[in-house]
């Protein structure tokens, strides 16, 4: 499991240029079940991403393709978690 942090960087003032972009990007992560929670940092810091079923590689390649990161709008941080002991809402996370 994946912790993913999109903080605002110099190209902040671009962000709604790119947010239909970084919506879709968003959006297809969730399709490819990739995603499984996507919110913002308070206050007004950025966005965060729960990842799940994918290798590092594969999500910093994914991570590399939202609009935001290309523009310079975000920097990314990957902080990988392995789960030790969940609500059994999380189990799903366990395996």
């Amino acid at each position: 499991m994946f912790a993913v942090f999109l903080k605002f960087a110099e190209h902040r003032a671009k962000a709604p240029e790119f947010m239909d972009g970084h919506k879709e990007w968003i959006k297809q992560g969730f399709d490819d079940g990739v995603f499984v929670m996507v919110g913002s940092l308070q206050t007004n810091l950025g966005g965060a991403i729960l990842a799940h079923g994918v290798t590092r590689d594969d999500l910093q390649a994914r991570i590399k393709n939202d609009p935001f990161v290309i523009e310079g709008i975000v920097t990314d941080e990957i902080f990988e978690i392995t789960p030790a002991r969940a609500d059994e809402r999380l189990d799903f996370l366990m395996g």
